[in-house]
């Protein structure tokens, strides 16, 4: 494969250069190609591609974005393929993916690690290069000895200080978190790639503001809250933020915001779903996305909408939310991960 290669897309007439360490996707959007996508890791299947004219190398063949059907018909995945040279292909662009801020490699050093909860643990890297990124997006970490990179979202804002924060969930038999637990010791570096997604603070939206946070989902909402604090939002509107917990010993967040010092114009609402037996759980129980109807003073559909968690949580808030209340698309913001 050459140094680089030259990527021409019949959908509509662009053409980019793509390095020899990059993945179509992230080469098109340094380009400021807005080619659709969300979690940027072979999950979701936002980036499919029609290969016209080519070769390419698949990263990851089994990747779950591409079910059998799209195999068959000769599909790929923008986030998961590589340029062998000189290729044409199909592939969905809009102007809403072309990045505000291009992402950009570079090198980030561990400085700091604490426990947020047990099983949810804040790192914070310092990179060599600016921390620019938008409140709500994420970024993608290259950790040594792991194949392929982990997207993770940010906890912070974006600094001059050049650190990026980040509040990662352990997650059984995961290679990425076995090495950010078990491995990775304050000063070593890491490659660090971003940022990415679509999910990021929109400041000149009117309306109130809805975050839904489930497990480590909780950076990203947290981002959005802060981010809503520096930009004088909540000066004179306000920001509901539920956070999903499967047990009470789950629940954080509250005195991350408390800190913020917006006082009553954040409302924190957590929500356990297995609270015990013992009574010492005396807030709301079930699913979180059950809770918004009660909680929520006014009609769905004059909020921002924000949220990240695990799959089923956004599933079921996008029916909620779209289907069930018919809230324009364009007031609900959230990137799928699997």
């Amino acid at each position: 494969m050459s140094d680089q290669a030259t990527i021409t897309n019949r959908k509509d007439g662009s053409v980019f250069a793509q390095a020899a360490d990059d993945s179509i996707l992230r080469a098109a959007l340094r380009a400021g190609v807005g080619l659709a996508y969300e979690c940027n890791s072979g999950g979701c299947g936002g980036c499919k591609f029609e290969l016209l004219e080519g070769e390419i190398d698949t990263l990851w063949p089994d990747a779950p974005g591409l079910t059998e059907r799209d195999r068959r018909r000769g599909r790929h995945l923008a986030c998961q393929c590589r340029a062998r040279g000189d290729i044409t292909i199909a592939a969905p662009t809009a102007a809403e993916y072309a990045p505000l801020l291009a992402p950009r490699r570079q090198s980030a050093q561990l400085a700091m690690v604490r426990d947020l909860t047990h099983d949810i643990r804040e790192f914070r890297f310092v990179g060599d290069g600016p921390a620019d990124f938008l409140p709500g997006q994420y970024a993608m970490l290259e950790l040594p000895g792991v194949t392929g990179s982990r997207a993770y979202s940010m906890a912070n804002t974006p600094n001059e200080q050049r650190e990026w924060h980040f509040q990662i969930r352990r997650v059984p038999h995961g290679q990425g978190t076995h090495v950010l637990f078990d491995q990775l010791a304050v000063g070593d570096r890491i490659g660090l790639d971003g940022p990415y997604g679509m999910a990021w603070l929109r400041t000149a939206s009117p309306r109130d503001i809805v975050c839904v946070a489930g497990g480590s989902g909780l950076a990203p909402m947290l981002s959005i809250a802060r981010g809503a604090v520096d930009a004088g939002l909540l000066n004179e509107r306000r920001l509901h933020f539920f956070y999903g917990a499967r047990t009470p010993r789950d629940v954080c967040g509250g005195d991350l915001l408390a800190r913020l010092g917006a006082g009553e114009r954040i409302r924190f609402i957590p929500v356990v779903s297995l609270p015990g037996d013992d009574g010492a759980w005396t807030g709301a129980t079930g699913y979180v996305h059950d809770q918004l109807l009660p909680q929520l003073p006014a009609q769905l559909g004059h909020y921002e909408f924000y949220f990240a968690g695990p799959p089923p949580m956004t599933s079921a808030l996008q029916e909620l939310l779209m289907v069930g209340h018919q809230v324009p698309f364009d007031q609900i913001h959230f990137d799928r991960f699997f």
